[in-house]
């Protein structure tokens, strides 16, 4: 054996990890949100896909991406009855994508939850169903009775991507007979309002006027470090689920009941009543007090989420270095100078907040208490 041979082959056994795959657990670019009162904030992704249907890669490089981005809970909801990879990776289960994630999730905190994509034309067009049993039995010919499938099994079904322009042409999503006899049947139990990278007013009308959960998913087909820029900053679509403990259990319940918010581009969806407590979790005064000889108050708020939320003054007081429109960047401090013209003991800011909505052309209103520290 010649001496560059010798070489090449020593420096590929030293370049190669043990057991020859390499894997990280560590969240190195992390979705972080605070809990809120009660509940513990979970971000979770449920509509992904590998070649076990129409995506690119196979279903242990979805669990290293969620890894990495300290997601708690995935599903790869594969197509049913779209499988234009089948010749080349033949494969009559339809668990299979999930199976070999659960095993590439085992040694990590990441929970993998069964699911599976229903891909029909309109009505009632592409939903997802996560939570199931045996994704084999959702196939029939007959969408009801995958729907009622589907519910056996104890699954939670969401509309995908009701804004799809291939099946909705002017983009705008529409309930239909079909969708509304799902809903009256308990067969249809949430829908996306942000899917891959698009956000759709309409769709969050649906979910409001029907109580609907509020969803948002990557629908990654591809890598999701491309379609989403992870190296400039940027992030994967996400529910935020609020919950009672970290569980697929938990999970379920919180998304049954209700309790989420979805996340991307900067911009938090969700009802008022689960939104509203995220922002005040995430907003917090660490100080205010009274500068010398004047009565500017200098007040210091930490955003410990991963959004920098976009603040309309509301209140009755005007700022000495910021005007009406505050931004508090994502995990920073922000120090606002208040002219509260005389010292106070107590101040109550009210503020809009712009890049968060819980209905179309609506925004939640947050107030701030401020308690001051005063002098000896």
């Amino acid at each position: 054996m010649n001496y560059l041979l010798s070489t090449l082959i020593l420096v590929f056994v030293l370049s190669t990890p043990v057991n020859g795959q390499h894997h990280s657990h560590t969240a190195d670019r992390p979705i972080v949100f605070p809990d809120v009162p009660g509940y513990l904030t979970l971000s979770v992704d449920l509509h992904m896909h590998t070649v076990f249907s129409d995506g690119s890669v196979w279903p242990n490089i979805r669990v290293q991406e969620a890894v990495r981005d300290g997601i708690d809970a995935i599903s790869n909801t594969e197509h049913l009855e779209y499988q234009p990879h089948q010749v080349e990776i033949p494969h009559p289960d339809r668990n299979v994508s999930h199976d070999i994630a659960t095993a590439a999730a085992s040694d990590t905190d990441l929970i993998v939850i069964r699911g599976a994509e229903i891909t029909r034309s309109m009505p009632p067009g592409h939903n997802n169903t996560v939570f199931i049993e045996d994704a084999n039995k959702l196939l029939s010919e007959d969408p009801m009775e995958v729907f009622e499938e589907a519910k056996r099994q104890g699954g939670f079904t969401f509309w995908n991507h009701a804004n799809w322009t291939s099946q909705r042409p002017d983009g705008i999503a529409t309930l239909t007979n079909m969708h509304r006899e799902l809903i009256e049947k308990d067969l249809l139990h949430g829908i996306e309002v942000i899917n891959h990278t698009t956000y759709s007013d309409e769709a969050l009308t649906i979910a409001l006027e029907n109580d609907l959960t509020i969803l948002g998913t990557s629908d990654i087909h591809g890598l999701i470090d491309w379609d989403y820029e992870i190296a400039e900053g940027g992030h994967r679509p996400v529910t935020l689920v609020f919950t009672t403990e970290r569980t697929p259990e938990a999970i379920r319940e919180g998304l049954f009941a209700g309790r989420t918010v979805a996340y991307f581009q900067n911009m938090l969806v969700g009802k008022e009543e689960h939104l509203v407590p995220l922002l005040n979790a995430s907003m917090n005064v660490s100080s205010a007090e009274y500068g010398n000889n004047h009565t500017l108050l200098y007040l210091q708020i930490e955003n410990t989420s991963d959004v920098s939320y976009i603040l309309d003054n509301k209140s009755p007081y005007t700022f000495h270095q910021h005007a009406d429109v505050v931004i508090l960047e994502a995990h920073k401090t922000t120090e606002l100078q208040v002219k509260t013209i005389e010292n106070l003991e107590s101040v109550e800011l009210t503020f809009e907040v712009l890049n968060a909505i819980t209905a179309p052309d609506t925004h939640p209103t947050i107030t701030i208490n401020v308690d001051v520290t005063t002098g000896e």
